[in-house]
């Protein structure tokens, strides 16, 4: 099965551009200290000078052999280097340079070293969210789908109820009342308000699933209802379950952005949301300063085609219409 999935990834083209466009982003955000130039927090930056150069003379003795021993005096010159560690400031509000590839912000921090840095965090939270989200869904659709009655009446109406709540204001409604900022909370809040859709998606299937021939002869048979629905049931879910996570994972990374740029997060947390946060208090667009929010702007879409890239492949293996022969 696996096998089947990662050769539809290779095979299908806009699968295979959309994997190595979230290769790419996991490769930058692992090495970030690597390609970083700058510390991405601060406008300050250490570099060696040299303070004295000391040059001394040395009188070295040789002696040549020719028809007698003649002494032979030769000197030497060595020259003695201190350096030390000097702080400067890089420019404020510079424009794209050589040694600034997206130049500075109004306090001097490195805007590439900032973009390299925030892949870490709104990757990390796309991923993350993306993953607690699938699980809670398929948790609580596998319980409600297989075994029904009364735990499929409360989880359904759980389910209902949020669904009919938009999601985004329920997002900044709880952000604004948690007093602790920080990468959990965004996720815990992420997480808790993306739930219901895959939750009815997933449910939809394993009720279909569960009226199946092959599992009904599973329960004949006497088989434990785990071992039913983790060995018959979730194995034909597999491709709908990653489209869920992919389709959560870019909700997440659209949801942080938008938290981060409304000021409900972290904002001393170097991410590409925050980074859309301050140039919207530096008036970066009202100035034209393009290289504050257009590269950001730019990642969270190219992030975005990836995962919905991707989803070709799903698409692929859940519907066997869409396979090539």
């Amino acid at each position: 099965m696996f096998r089947d999935v990662f050769s539809l990834f290779i095979e299908n083209r806009k699968a295979l551009i959309g994997l190595i466009i979230l290769a790419f982003f996991s490769i930058v955000a692992i090495f970030a200290p690597l390609i970083a130039p700058y510390d991405p927090k601060t406008n300050k930056v250490e570099v060696l000078s040299i303070v004295e150069e000391e040059i001394g003379r040395t009188k070295t003795v040789e002696r040549e052999e020719i028809d007698e021993f003649t002494e032979k005096r030769v000197y030497t010159q060595s020259i003695t280097t201190t350096y030390e560690k000097v702080t400067t400031k890089l420019p404020l509000n510079a424009k794209p340079s050589r040694n600034h590839l997206l130049g500075t912000t109004r306090a001097g921090q490195d805007l590439f070293s900032q973009m390299v840095y925030g892949t870490r965090i709104t990757l990390a939270v796309g991923l993350i969210t993306g993953l607690f989200t699938t699980l809670l869904a398929l948790t609580l659709a596998l319980v409600a789908g297989y075994f029904g009655g009364i735990v499929d009446d409360i989880i359904s109406l759980f389910t209902n109820v949020f669904l009919v709540i938009p999601s985004l204001p329920l997002m900044i409604v709880i952000a604004a009342y948690i007093t602790v900022k920080g990468v959990i909370p965004i996720v815990l809040i992420l997480g808790l308000t993306s739930w219901p859709w895959p939750t009815r998606v997933l449910r939809s299937q394993v009720v279909s699933l569960k009226n199946r021939d092959f599992v009904r002869v599973s329960r004949i048979l006497g088989e434990r209802p785990l071992y039913i629905v983790f060995r018959e049931i979730l194995p034909n879910m597999i491709s709908l379950v990653m489209a869920s996570f992919f389709t959560s994972t870019m909700a997440a990374i659209m949801g942080e952005a938008t938290l981060e740029f409304l000021g409900l997060g972290n904002v001393s947390v170097v991410s590409w949301g925050t980074i859309l946060y301050w140039a919207q208090n530096s008036g970066a667009l009202l100035s034209g300063a393009w290289w504050w929010f257009l590269p950001p702007g730019i990642c969270i879409a190219l992030i975005g085609t990836s995962f919905a890239l991707m989803n070709f492949a799903i698409d692929e293996i859940s519907n066997p219409k869409l396979r090539k022969r």
